[in-house]
């Protein structure tokens, strides 16, 4: 077998407004982009970590030296899921990996996979937890969409409103929130209330990671998903009883072999499947399409938020996402 070649680089994914969610407001989203080049053929996979564990570029940085013989000496999908936890680190090289075996066989990773034919993809839109002039600022400047997602800081008085705002610009639209860890317990009640009333159709993570028990016994009125509570398989079957919905993420998981497993696992259990990002560029997106052709509810809008990702604007039609094939594998 040919040596294989590591390599890596970083881009700074700037975007186009800082964006604001409970706890963080972001200016770009950094990521790590790992190639595996074998003789002619080169394998791309991009990754931005996990910006809530400490998972950033300089720490997968280190990650991948830890591994770099191991891979260019020929380690396969299989041999990585031993050497490398779950985070963006294994997200880069597992995803490299699958491209450098779609082209090598000359076969599309959807189908190496073993995933359904690509298909257009309805995907949500995000709003920040921001002054509802701002929200509707964003929102006019949005392509088409069909689904918005908006996030929450946890003031329950504030979101109201935001929630509001946006129910009356869009009530014929999908609308979901992403709380990000921002409620404890005893505000559930009256958060899930205040969302059901408005025809919202989805609460993610609405409790900080580490404190699930918060969901024990408790009766949402609408679907309740997990996001930075469930990061891989192992915690899916911790987890999977205080959940409606788990958000897969391939930063979170460390790449597409941990999420079709999860994908199954979830099948399984009867839950919803989301996928969801990071907000990398259109190279991220591409790997998360795949896992996307499974699943439920898709947000994979992080590319069109960026600066400087050419590629973006091809990808977002009329409020759906698509990856060309040839973009990403064979």
């Amino acid at each position: 077998m040919t040596r294989r070649a590591l390599g890596y680089r970083r881009i700074e994914n700037r975007m186009r407004e800082p964006f604001r969610i409970s706890g963080y407001l972001f200016n770009s989203m950094p990521s790590l982009v790992a190639t595996i080049t074998e003789g002619d053929l080169v394998g791309r996979g991009e990754a931005a970590g996990v910006y809530y564990l400490g998972d950033d570029p300089d720490h997968m940085t280190a990650e991948i030296e830890r591994v770099r013989d191991a891979i260019e000496t020929g380690a396969d999908l299989d041999v990585l899921q031993a050497l490398l936890p779950a985070g963006g680190a294994r997200n880069a090289l597992d995803c490299a990996l699958w491209e450098l075996e779609s082209r090598r066989t000359g076969q599309p990773v959807w189908r190496l996979a073993g995933v359904s034919a690509p298909r257009p993809l309805v995907t949500t839109f995000t709003l920040p937890a921001d002054r509802p002039a701002v929200i509707l600022e964003r929102l006019a400047t949005f392509p088409p969409v069909k689904a918005l997602k908006l996030k929450l800081d946890g003031d329950l008085a504030a979101d109201t409103d935001r929630v509001r705002t946006v129910r009356g610009a869009r009530p014929d639209i999908w609308l979901g929130v992403d709380a990000n860890q921002g409620y404890d317990g005893d505000q559930l009640d009256a958060l899930a209330a205040m969302l059901a009333d408005a025809g919202v159709a989805l609460l993610e993570q609405p409790i900080p990671r580490g404190s699930e028990h918060l969901l024990d016994g408790w009766r949402s009125p609408i679907p309740v998903a997990a996001d930075e509570s469930i990061l891989d398989g192992t915690e899916l079957e911790a987890h999977r009883h205080r959940f409606d919905v788990v958000n897969i993420k391939l930063d979170k998981c460390g790449g597409l072999t941990e999420a079709l497993r999860m994908v199954a696992m979830a099948r399984r259990m009867g839950l919803t499947v989301m996928v969801g990002n990071m907000a990398g560029s259109s190279l991220a997106m591409a790997p998360a399409y795949v896992i996307g052709q499974c699943c439920d509810i898709v947000d994979l809008d992080g590319a069109w938020f960026l600066t400087e990702d050419p590629d973006a604007a091809k990808l977002y039609t009329d409020g759906t996402f698509t990856v060309p094939e040839g973009f990403w594998g064979r």
